[in-house]
C-alpha cells in the first residue's frame, strides 16, 4: 500500500483534505449529537413540527441538509447561522488527528499546494487552522456554501472549486476523506481519492465505492509523502 501511495503522489500535483476526520475531530469536545439537538430545538422554536426521523437525527449537517430541502430560505439561513456559531465554538476545542499535521507539512515540503474541502463552515475551518498554526500551509479553504446545503459533498462542486483555486485540474488532485460523500464527490469531480478509514467498518465500504487507496492512519500518507521527498 505504501508503494501505491508513493506512486500516487508522484502522479498528482495538489492535495485536497476533508476537514473533520483527516485534519481534526471538530466535535470531539462539543458532541455532534448535542449540536444537532440544539438545531432541532431551534426549528421547534420556529414552529416547525418535526417528523420522527428528523427528531432522532444526531448529525447537525443532516439537520441543515433537511432544512435546506424545504422552500423556507429564512429558516435555512437561521439554522445555518446557528450551525456556523456552533462549529466555530467546537473548533476551539477540536482534537487534532494523529499525523494530520505531518501530512500537511510533508506536502508543503514537496511544494504541493493544499486546499481544505469541507462540509463544515469555512469560518470553523479557518479558526482551527489559525489556532494550530496551519494557515500558512493551506492555500485555500472551500467550506460549506452559505445556506445552500445542496452544494455539500457528495456534490462535486466544492472539490472542483478547490482544484480551480489551486490552478490544478481535478485529475491531478487527490482528496483525502473519511466518508462516502468524499469518495463519491471526488469520483464525480474526476479527482483521485484516498479513503481514511478511521473506523474499521469504513475500509470495505470505501473500497467498494471505488477509492483509489484506503488507509487506516494518516501516518501512512505522511510516510508515503516523506518517501517521495527523500527520492
Amino acid at each position: 500500500m505504501t508503494a501505491d501511495l508513493e506512486q500516487m503522489w508522484r502522479d498528482v500535483r495538489a492535495l485536497l483534505l476533508d476537514f473533520d476526520g483527516p485534519v481534526c475531530s471538530i466535535f470531539a469536545n462539543y458532541p455532534a449529537p448535542q449540536v444537532a439537538r440544539e438545531l432541532l430545538d431551534l426549528l421547534v422554536s420556529q414552529g416547525l413540527a418535526l417528523t420522527k426521523e428528523l427528531a432522532e437525527e444526531s448529525d447537525p449537517l443532516e439537520v441543515l441538509r433537511h432544512t435546506g430541502s424545504s422552500t423556507d430560505q429564512e429558516l435555512t439561513r437561521l439554522v445555518e447561522d446557528a450551525l456556523i456559531a456552533a462549529e466555530v465554538k467546537a473548533a476551539s476545542t477540536a482534537e487534532p488527528t494523529a499525523y494530520g499535521r505531518e501530512v500537511i507539512v510533508a506536502a508543503r515540503q514537496l511544494q504541493m499546494p493544499i486546499a481544505v474541502v469541507s462540509n463544515n463552515s469555512p469560518q470553523a475551518v479557518d479558526a482551527y487552522l489559525r489556532e494550530h498554526r496551519l494557515s500558512q500551509h493551506v492555500a485555500k479553504t472551500v467550506g460549506r456554501a452559505y445556506a445552500d446545503p445542496s452544494r455539500m459533498k457528495p456534490n462535486p462542486a466544492p472539490i472542483v472549486d478547490a482544484a480551480v483555486s489551486l490552478g490544478v485540474v481535478p485529475a491531478l488532485c487527490v482528496l483525502v476523506g473519511d466518508s462516502l460523500s468524499d469518495i463519491e464527490g471526488a469520483k464525480a469531480a474526476g479527482a483521485r481519492v484516498i479513503g481514511y478509514a478511521n473506523k474499521p467498518a469504513k475500509a470495505a465500504a470505501f473500497q467498494e465505492a471505488g477509492a483509489d487507496a484506503v488507509v487506516t492512519s494518516m501516518r501512512q500518507i505522511a510516510q508515503a509523502l516523506m518517501q517521495v521527498e527523500g527520492l
